[in-house]
Formats: C-alpha cells, sequence, structure tokens
C-alpha cells in the first residue's frame, strides 16, 4: 500500500497543474497525519523532496490548510513544519501555535528573523522554553513581553524575572502580569510593592505571604533614601541588567542587533550590561570606553567583538546625542570614527582589549594606535 501511495504521489508530481498540486500536497497532509503508517527512511526523504520543492509555488489556501493539518501531527518532517512556521504569518500561526516538533532553535531564529505577529505567536505556545522566553525578551517589545508574561506555560529563569521585575518599574504593563505569575518569587513581589499602584499592593498582601506593615514601613525606608539620594537605590536596574546580560553570553545569544534595539528603547542600564559582556570587559571600564569623548574606545569595542559597520554607526549616533551639546555638534566626530573604524582590525582591536583588561587606564592605549602609520 505505502509503495502504491509513493507512485501516486510521483504521477502527481508530474502534473503541473494547479489542481495537481492541490492533489498532491492534500495526499502528502493525509500520509504524514496518518499515525498508522511506518514509512521507510526512503518513503519519507521521497515525500520531503517533492513536498519542499512545490510548497513555496502552490497557492496560499492550500499552504495554509497544509499547515493546519499539520500543525498537530507527531508523524510530520520536521523540515517540512520548520518550513511552514517561517511562512507568512497567516500561514505559519498554527505551526508556530501548537506543533511540537518545532525545537528550541527552531523558535529562537524565528524569534530573531520573523515580524512580531510570529513573536506573538510563539510567546503563546502551550509551553515556552528558558531559553525561547529570553530571546522573546530580547527583542524589547513590549507586547511580546506582556503577553510571555501572560502565558503561565511559559518558563522564566530567575535572571530573566530578575530583570522583569525591574523594568516594571517603569513599564506599567509588566505588572500585574508578573504578579499573577505563580512562579514570582516572594522577595521579587516585595520589591514591586514600592512602585505598583495601590490596587496592585492589595493584591501583593492578599495572594502572597507578606507582612504588610513591613512592606509599608520598606516603601516610606526607600521613599527616604531617594530623598538623600542614596546611590543604592540606582545600583537595582545595573544589578538586574548584568545578571540578565551574563546569562545571554552563556547562552551565546547576544547580537549586535539586540544591542542597538536595547539603546534605542533607551534601556542604558541592559545595553551597558550587554556591550560589556560581549567585549569581555568589567562594566566599570567598558562603561568608560563607550562614553569616552574622541569615540576611539567604542570604535575599538566595536570591532573587537565584531559588529558591523552599519551597527556601529547607529550605536554611535544614538550615543553621541547622550553626550554634551558641545560634543554632540561635532560635525567631524562620525567621520574620524568611521575613518578609524575602517582602517582598523578586529585582531588589533581585540589585542587592545587585553592590554585593556590588565590595564584599565586604555586612553594611552587608543591615542598609541591612533597615531600609528596607516
Amino acid at each position: 500500500m505505502i509503495a502504491t501511495d509513493v507512485r501516486m504521489l510521483v504521477d502527481l508530481a508530474r502534473d503541473k497543474s494547479s489542481q495537481g498540486r492541490s492533489s498532491l500536497v492534500t495526499a502528502i497532509g493525509d500520509l504524514m497525519d496518518d499515525s498508522g503508517r511506518i514509512l521507510t527512511l526512503q518513503e519519507k526523504a521521497l515525500m520531503n523532496d517533492i513536498l519542499k520543492k512545490l510548497i513555496q509555488d502552490v497557492a496560499r489556501p492550500i499552504r495554509k490548510a497544509l499547515a493546519e493539518k499539520l500543525s498537530q501531527s507527531p508523524n510530520a518532517p520536521h523540515e517540512i513544519v520548520n518550513l511552514l512556521a517561517n511562512d507568512e504569518f497567516d500561514i505559519a500561526s498554527p505551526v508556530l501555535l501548537k506543533s511540537d516538533l518545532l525545537g528550541d532553535e527552531d523558535l529562537v531564529e524565528i524569534v530573531r528573523h520573523r515580524t512580531l505577529s510570529h513573536r506573538l505567536a510563539i510567546a503563546m505556545r502551550r509551553s515556552v522554553s528558558t531559553l525561547v522566553s529570553d530571546a522573546l525578551v530580547g527583542t524589547s517589545s513590549v507586547d511580546v513581553i506582556k503577553t510571555l508574561l501572560e502565558n503561565h506555560g511559559a518558563q522564566i529563569s530567575d535572571a530573566t524575572m530578575t530583570y522583569l521585575v525591574q523594568q516594571s518599574e517603569s513599564v506599567d504593563e509588566f505588572q500585574e502580569p508578573l504578579l499573577r505569575r505563580k512562579d514570582l518569587p516572594v522577595d521579587l513581589t516585595k520589591k514591586m510593592y514600592v512602585w505598583v499602584s495601590a490596587a496592585l499592593r492589595q493584591y501583593i498582601v492578599e495572594h502572597y505571604p507578606v507582612d504588610k506593615a513591613e512592606l509599608d514601613l520598606t516603601v516610606a525606608t526607600i521613599a527616604d533614601d531617594i530623598v538623600d539620594h542614596d546611590p543604592d537605590a540606582a545600583n537595582r536596574a545595573e544589578d538586574a541588567a548584568m545578571a540578565l546580560a551574563e546569562q545571554l553570553a552563556k547562552r551565546s545569544e547576544l547580537t549586535a542587533d539586540m544591542l542597538v534595539k536595547t539603546l534605542r528603547r533607551g534601556e542604558i542600564a541592559l545595553f551597558e550590561a550587554m556591550l560589556a559582556q560581549m567585549i569581555g570587559l568589567r562594566p566599570q571600564v567598558a562603561r568608560k570606553l563607550i562614553y569616552e569623548d574622541g569615540g576611539e574606545g567604542l570604535v575599538i569595542g566595536c570591532r573587537a567583538c565584531n559588529i558591523n559597520r552599519t551597527d556601529f554607526t547607529a550605536l554611535f549616533l544614538m550615543l553621541q546625542r547622550a553626550r554634551p551639546s558641545e560634543l554632540a555638534n561635532n560635525p567631524y566626530q562620525l567621520s574620524r570614527s568611521m575613518e578609524m573604524f575602517d582602517r582598523l582590525k578586529p585582531d588589533t582591536a581585540r589585542k587592545v582589549v587585553e592590554r585593556w583588561k590588565i590595564n584599565p587606564f586604555f586612553l594611552k592605549s587608543i591615542r598609541r594606535l591612533e597615531n600609528q602609520p596607516r
């Protein structure tokens, strides 16, 4: 019977008409969805090859019907499911939401390279691993992160949860979804008590084992700290950002695109922590490098971690706007930095970075490099 089916697929593949292709996709979908069938590797490879060649050519309604059919099939070929998951969103959505055949690496790639709608669908999957959650948080999209937090089947690492709690101080949309999660540690709810609304404070008191009097005293103490300009209050965001950046670095998920998006959203502490991790410097040294007046430090750091010219330009311009007006209005600064970027080799930049790790007084190293003959 299987041999007969394969011959039928071959005959349908030879039919170039729209009806023939429609029949072919339907037939393959039926075979893939038949859990009682045991196909040989050769037969599976044949169906994969036929469908891969035709799937981009068949009409959208046919691809959409096939995606719906295969979204809950345990027998569908992984390659085909992944191909459909990367299709236009109306075709990809059932696979993104339902298919268990998509692995973490597949989903992370889709998060990085496809649309907001694709990311939202992934955030709504029945289960989401910490790896995929970190990728979704890395998009810095409020809508995506809020959807992820509202998904109680999503696993969120401790470092990412701490970071999102800190972000909730300025992003109100995160507050209620965070507090309604069963995996939110009590110590983080106490931190949130300081900045959430009265209604959410009442929710914390009613749903978590906390002492209201103690929390109210904490709020009063922090208010006094702010008045007294306590530096510890300013360090909370930095600590959370560093923890998240370290975790992303361990998973090799830090990218130049993520840096640009983070800085564009104004998340300065996270941007600094991420760039420090990418360059391999202590945060204090990296911060000097980022904001060094001439821009040479930023050039060397970006070249050392293989940030391309386009992303460097975006970072430079955004950081330039954050500097004092007399520096931001200097029309020659960008051209000088781009000239240095173009002639500096990544290997040379990495050697300078290695010297910085030993001696944080790196300005002399930069000036010596700048004065080298071309």
